[in-house]
């Protein structure tokens, strides 16, 4: 190879690379804008202020907060693990459900869904409708009930338990 060639396959593999790149970042764009323009963003800077309800006594950040054309304000939660193959955990929707909660609660307009994006590119809409409210409503009741001491407690539970100080029904 002479000079002449080596300085046009390093010219086309640069073009190829910037090509790719710009690709990349056009995509992004596209692909964030489809729930709205960026609101509110919090990347655990503890900058954004939370939002909150007095009446379910609950407050929360979420990653992101879209507006919509409409108006409607979708909160967007990011979690760094990679998609669950099942679908989101449970836990990953209460969370998403909490924040579509306090964003009609503070917004005065419930959002159809919020979006839960995982750190491998994949992501759902995780609706907001009654069934989830119902789900939250029972739960939230659920872990507002007094405990009635009915923990099964086991030598590899006890271990990982942040509460094993306090337990009476601890193992260890």
């Amino acid at each position: 190879m002479n000079a002449a060639e080596v300085v046009v396959l390093v010219l086309g593999l640069t073009g190829a690379s910037i090509f790719l790149i710009a690709s990349w970042v056009l995509w992004t764009l596209h692909s964030e804008r489809r729930y709205g323009a960026l609101v509110q963003v919090d990347r655990g800077s503890g900058r954004s202020p939370p939002l909150r309800s007095t009446r379910w006594r609950l407050s929360g950040t979420p990653d992101e907060l879209r507006q919509q054309r409409d108006g409607t304000i979708v909160p967007v939660e990011w979690k760094r693990r990679s998609a669950p193959r099942s679908g989101p955990f449970l836990s990953h929707r209460v969370q998403v459900w909490a924040y579509c909660l306090l964003v009609e609660e503070t917004f005065g307009r419930a959002p159809a869904f919020g979006v839960l994006r995982y750190g491998d590119g994949v992501e759902f809409r995780v609706p907001w409708d009654r069934e989830s409210y119902r789900a939250l409503a029972s739960l939230r009741r659920s872990i507002s009930a007094p405990y009635r001491g009915e923990a099964t407690p086991s030598v590899g539970r006890c271990r990982g338990c942040a509460f094993r100080h306090a337990c009476d029904a601890r193992t260890l």
